[in-house]
């Protein structure tokens, strides 16, 4: 098992930026296939990001491309995403996740965290 715990979210002005980091304890951080996920209340949860064991391989979606930025410290057993450029539409509990199997899907996600809220004024 992988406990995950998120941190860093808040509220900030359109345009600034923030730094989300999810700090992992258990076995084998290193070989868990990670994301971030997001999620406004009424809509389902929606992947923003994920990034391979190893970091080499990452993916976004549309919305975040050239703004958010996913990476990770296997020897820190965290994973982050920084994000620049923040707009209203960003705001949303964001959700760290961690996948065994190469899943995008959020019902196939083994580990998750309780929430982080980024909340972004226009």
């Amino acid at each position: 098992q992988v406990l995950l715990v998120e941190s860093g979210g808040g509220l900030v002005q359109a345009g600034a930026s923030l730094r989300l980091s999810c700090a992992a304890s258990g076995r084998d951080f290193s070989r868990v296939i990670m994301a971030w996920f997001r999620q406004v209340p009424g809509k389902e949860r929606e992947l923003v990001a994920q990034i391979s064991w190893s970091g080499a391989t990452t993916y976004y979606t549309d919305s975040a491309k050239g703004r958010f930025t996913i990476s990770r410290d296997n020897a820190k057993s965290t994973v982050y995403l920084q994000m620049n450029s923040l707009r209203p539409e960003d705001t949303a509990n964001y959700y760290c996740a961690g996948d065994g199997a190469a899943s995008r899907q959020a019902c196939d996600m083994d580990y998750w965290g309780e929430g982080t809220l980024v909340a972004v004024s226009s």
